[in-house]
């Protein structure tokens, strides 16, 4: 049992704001939260907040942790006039320069950096077509070992061929049967689910979203693939199948509930329709967008259900609301910092729904996923106004203690002793390298 006291707890969705709380953490989940809670109780670690803030941690809902190494990356690089171009001389070429040792060294930074930043659950797209099988396992080791919540799937693909396009498949059946025995031994974590994973329309032909659907079908999962990214995407679709993207993949069995697309610029008024018939949800990444230059995501506010990522531009959800929000707003968006923060907020639903557990509110009930901020605000602080100081104030600066699945996995800006981060931050340096140099020998 965890008991933290005299906590200012803010909750974002609904806003609220509450001083003087205290919070019982056992078992994982919030057991109680209140003023007084905590009364009559002990425990072996007791944390007095002195006022501080709790809140609850952040999601982000679409991420690349294999991209963890390209961070100021030197390898030589042609050039990328168009958005194909960045896939196939940038990174179409860093996965498939990825080994078992890169891709652990990358999912270890990414995890540590996701909960220096607060950031405590992550849905991850992995890709890395010379280490297929059993990538995931490393994924999920990863997420475990650092205590980061999360999910994970393969990018099926056919970009390298049709034997690569089934492997893919195959591994994301395999990681979520692995889970499901899990569940069933009772040996399961509680940190790591799977989704379903696909890269996007253009690179899955028939044949592949058939397999897809079968997949979806057995592992009870849901399909995870961008869609509609660039206008190439698109344009593919009408050029080759004559429809629309998300009638594409509604007319092969895989938009429901648990189905994610990712980016969506350039979704068509019936694909859009479709999203919300089928309570998917559409996730968008600005900052991602911008770097691509591919344009700008218009229809966040237009569909029943909406969340933030950052497309492999690391897992700082602070930043990435700022970016988006502002981005909104240039480009003459009509929405405030209160929207944002729903859609940042969003990221819970998509774990309820894979983990079968209510996420995103200090509340009885909940899981214990929660940040401890530093921050001391200039002006009052209400729930009225809480989006307000996230777009203007609070940072992942003001991280200072993370407990995720009701362990504390950094407490005062410090990691366990079990991780080595010094060490594991080295071999990563190590790795990058190594990586850029596998993309320099690659042939095209």
């Amino acid at each position: 049992m965890l008991i933290i006291k005299n906590a200012t707890v803010v909750n974002f969705s609904p806003p609220e704001f509450h001083k003087g709380w205290d919070l019982v953490i056992e078992d994982g989940m919030i057991a109680a939260a209140g003023p007084g809670a905590s009364e009559g109780l002990t425990a072996k670690e007791v944390w007095d907040m002195e006022g501080a803030i709790v809140h609850p941690g952040l999601v982000c809902s679409h991420n690349h942790f294999y991209s963890g190494l390209s961070r100021g990356i030197l390898a030589e690089i042609k050039p990328t006039p168009d958005f194909v171009s960045v896939l196939k001389n940038l990174w179409w070429r860093l996965d498939k320069a990825i080994d078992r040792d890169i891709l652990k060294s990358s999912a270890l930074v990414c995890s540590l950096d996701a909960i220096r930043n607060g950031t405590t659950a992550v849905i991850d797209h992995h890709a890395s077509p010379s280490f297929v099988e059993g990538s995931l396992s490393v994924l999920k080791d990863s997420f475990e070992k650092t205590g980061l919540r999360g999910m994970s799937c393969y990018e099926t693909t056919d970009r390298n061929g049709l034997a690569e396009m089934e492997a893919g498949v195959a591994e994301n059946i395999r990681m979520a049967r692995e889970i499901d025995r899990e569940k069933e031994q009772g040996t399961w974590s509680g940190l790591y689910e799977a989704h379903i994973g696909a890269h996007a329309p253009f690179t899955v032909p028939e044949s592949g979203l058939k397999l897809l659907r079968e997949a979806v079908e057995k592992t009870g999962r849901g399909i995870h693939i961008h869609a509609a990214e660039d206008r190439y995407d698109a344009s593919y679709s009408h050029h080759h199948y004559g429809e629309d993207l998300l009638v594409r993949l509604d007319r092969n069995g895989l938009l429901n509930s648990k189905a994610l697309i990712v980016h969506g610029l350039y979704l068509s008024k019936e694909d859009r329709k479709i999203l919300d018939e089928r309570n998917s949800f559409l996730v968008v990444n600005f900052r991602s967008n911008m770097n691509n230059n591919v344009g700008t995501q218009n229809h966040v506010g237009t569909v029943k259900n909406a969340a933030l990522g950052t497309d492999g531009i690391g897992s700082d959800m602070w930043e990435e609301f700022k970016f988006a929000y502002f981005k909104h707003k240039d480009t003459g968006g009509p929405l405030w910092p209160g929207d944002f923060l729903n859609f940042l907020h969003n990221g819970n639903i998509l774990l309820e729904r894979n983990f079968d557990s209510r996420f995103g509110r200090i509340e009885k009930g909940y899981k214990a996923d929660l940040v401890v901020s530093d921050y001391l605000p200039p002006t009052p602080l209400k729930a009225e106004n809480i989006a307000g100081h996230i777009a203007f104030g609070l940072s992942a600066t003001s991280v200072r203690s993370v407990i995720i699945n009701g362990k504390v996995v950094m407490k005062d800006r410090i990691f366990p002793t079990e991780l080595n981060v010094k060490e594991i931050y080295s071999e990563a340096r190590e790795d990058a390298s190594r990586l850029w140099e596998n993309m320099n020998q690659l042939k095209d």
